[in-house]
């Protein structure tokens, strides 16, 4: 008993109780850092979604069932940035949550909420470019509002569902009782069942990926053809302008869903695979690896609207119009944002 004590008297708990966490000990540049990095991340992630989702609303001409999924996934991302952000950048600092087991077991709610969201409304928009690069007559008629309500329905409704049933049904506690971790330290915010968690959210987050590369590989076979057909579309008469603008704007679109849907990837596919085999190794991802590699996931809201930013020249003007307060003016609502493309 004296040797324990001794040992709780070196190391700093996160709370002065038995089978506290211990404080993870920075020196003071290294916790400022950490937090200019997440402020920084969490300010561009709330900035950058809010334009995306202001643009869509504001200007008429944005107002199709892609930006309207478009608009949606911003939402997802702007939540994200102001839900969750703020008290996973706090935990990270010292690795230990202040803010009590009810409360963290609905920030892991809104954080699976809003990150599933974002991989289904992605592979919804997947499927919407697939339809118009590959199906491009019969597209104005399948993919209509009410098709696009119907995807952002299901986008936010299956992840919440989903979720919830697992991090706040007793049954579902009680019947998985033989896959459940021990009592993690107080302090830690691993909720009992994170040993199955993570196996189940590896197909609940990749399988609608799998589902999008399947498409691209289509849609960039397809796409290839018709930029043959548009370099001889070129040489015809005007009246097969408007034709051509729109296929490359599809085109377009396409390509850079494609990055986004990469970015996806590349941002939450090392912290799955790591949640999946530490689950098998009992857990044995240093806390600071552990924070690497979900704020890393966490940055891919971050991504979104800069490869908006850098692909396309409409949200370019859109935001230029809203940062200098043009957007206010009701006549700015009608600018057509595809001129000059």
């Amino acid at each position: 008993m004296m040797t324990h004590f001794s040992f709780s008297a070196l190391v700093p708990l996160c709370f002065p109780v038995n089978g506290s966490c211990p404080i993870t000990l920075r020196p003071f540049g290294v916790q400022l850092a950490i937090y200019v990095v997440c402020t920084i991340g969490v300010l561009v992630t709330i900035m950058g979604n809010l334009l995306v989702m202001i643009s869509i609303f504001h200007f008429k001409i944005l107002h199709t069932p892609t930006n309207f999924l478009l608009l949606s996934l911003a939402l997802a991302d702007l939540l994200l940035g102001l839900t969750v952000l703020p008290f996973s950048a706090i935990r990270s600092v010292d690795n230990c949550w202040r803010f009590g087991d009810d409360f963290c077991r609905l920030h892991t709610f809104l954080d699976t909420v809003f990150c599933l969201t974002s991989i289904f409304h992605l592979c919804f928009i997947s499927v919407d470019r697939h339809s118009a690069i590959c199906d491009p007559l019969l597209y104005p008629t399948k993919f209509t509002l009410r098709v696009a309500c119907v995807y952002i329905t299901l986008g936010w409704g299956v992840p919440v569902v989903y979720t919830f049933i697992f991090l706040y049904s007793k049954g579902i506690e009680e019947e998985l009782g033989q896959f459940l971790q021990a009592l993690p330290c107080a302090g830690s915010c691993q909720l009992l069942y994170n040993k199955l968690w993570g196996w189940i959210n590896f197909p609940v987050f990749f399988f609608p990926c799998f589902i999008m590369i399947g498409l691209y590989i289509k849609i960039f076979i397809v796409a290839t053809r018709q930029a043959k057909q548009i370099s001889s579309m070129d040489k015809k008469p005007k009246g097969s302008k408007h034709q051509i603008g729109a296929a490359k704007r599809e085109r377009k679109a396409a390509k850079t869903l494609g990055i986004a849907v990469g970015v996806y990837l590349l941002c939450w596919l090392p912290f799955i695979i790591d949640t999946m085999v530490d689950s098998l190794l009992d857990f044995i991802t240093p806390p600071v690896v552990f924070d690497i590699l979900i704020w890393f996931a966490y940055f891919n809201s971050t991504c979104n609207p800069l490869i908006y930013v850098f692909s396309y020249r409409w949200f370019r003007k859109a935001v230029k119009l809203i940062l200098t307060c043009q957007a206010f003016s009701t006549r700015t609502s009608a600018i057509d944002l595809y001129q000059e493309e």
